[in-house]
């Protein structure tokens, strides 16, 4: 029971990684027309947004592949569910 208590956590903690990685994109994506320097926007959120992810993964890992394989579920469920809501981008208005 104790295990399969742990592979559900281990599906949240990809989802929850996934909001992560890509709700920070969004808002990177976003900002990039407002900033002064882009490249040092996008950079420093790929950066980081990598090294956060990343070092979730690993914790999570634990030398099992079946965490791995449910997290990265778990993380790209995530990426589906943004798609959806937050929809493609309109550059249609002119701009």
């Amino acid at each position: 029971m104790i295990d399969y208590l742990l592979l559900i956590l281990v599906f949240i903690a990809g989802a929850a990684l996934g909001f992560f990685y890509f709700g920070t994109l969004w808002l990177t994506v976003n900002r990039i027309k407002e900033t002064r320097y882009p490249i040092l926007l996008v950079l420093g959120s790929f950066l980081g947004r990598l090294a956060v992810t990343m070092g979730g993964f690993y914790l999570v890992f634990g030398g099992r592949w079946e965490r791995i394989v449910l997290c990265l579920v778990g993380f790209l469920l995530a990426r589906t569910i943004l798609i959806r809501r937050l929809g493609p981008i309109n550059r249609s208005s002119g701009e």
